[in-house]
């Protein structure tokens, strides 16, 4: 008498493929929007994450899903260094903790910036990931006010806009100095405190005369482009 066998394991075998499949390809998408911005293809992104092109578009339709992905995988990462800056026991070194991490990954990553430019066109998508992380990051900031740490009228909102003005400086620089983002982090902390916390040290020099030349005939280059 024969017997008809089925076996379950086949089926979980390629749910993990595609879940492996699925993670390089939000890998390789992060590592080239950082790099070379959204100016990128899914051919390319497919090249990077090692898979065939198909493979890539039975994932994601198009390259705007795959932006909203890389887009909710920045978002779970500051809402990881959020809630290690709310655990630090000091409400100012906290804050301090999580404006450095953000500049950091802002000022790092070529393509968030544009990422999230692009996800704004979808209103309802870019809030319901913002106010994931909104309420950790608000507690950070009055937690700091509380302690006396931070002037008692910035808010929240200017922690989210100072970020991205550091950031915007980081854009401008890069081309000549990718590091000097670091002093005018440390410029702002320093214009957003108390007399109770000590000064941050401005341990990065300032771009000089030719460097500031330089930055302007990349970023009239880049736009020309």
């Amino acid at each position: 008498m024969n017997h008809a066998t089925t076996t379950a394991a086949p089926p979980r075998r390629l749910r993990a493929d595609a879940a492996r499949n699925q993670a390089r390809i939000v890998a390789a998408a992060r590592e080239l929007f950082a790099e070379h911005g959204l100016e990128i293809t899914l051919d390319d992104v497919a090249e990077r994450a090692g898979v065939g092109v198909g493979t890539v578009y039975r994932r994601f339709a198009n390259k705007k899903e795959l932006i909203a992905e890389v887009f909710e995988q920045h978002i779970a990462d500051f809402a990881d260094v959020a809630d290690v800056a709310m655990r630090n026991p000091d409400p100012w070194l906290g804050l301090v903790e999580f404006f450095e991490q953000a500049c950091k990954h802002l000022s790092t990553n070529r393509g968030f910036g544009e990422v999230m430019l692009e996800l704004e066109e979808d209103p309802a998508r870019f809030a319901e990931l913002r106010d994931r992380i909104r309420p950790t990051v608000a507690a950070i900031v009055e937690r700091a006010r509380a302690a006396g740490a931070v002037h008692p009228d910035v808010t929240t909102t200017d922690f989210f806009a100072l970020i991205h003005m550091v950031n915007s400086f980081a854009e401008f620089a890069a081309p000549v100095n990718a590091e000097v983002w670091q002093r005018y982090m440390a410029i702002t902390l320093n214009g957003v405190r108390t007399d109770s916390v000590p000064r941050r040290p401005l341990l990065v020099d300032p771009l000089t005369d030719d460097e500031v030349e330089r930055a302007k005939s990349a970023g009239c280059l880049g736009r020309r482009r």
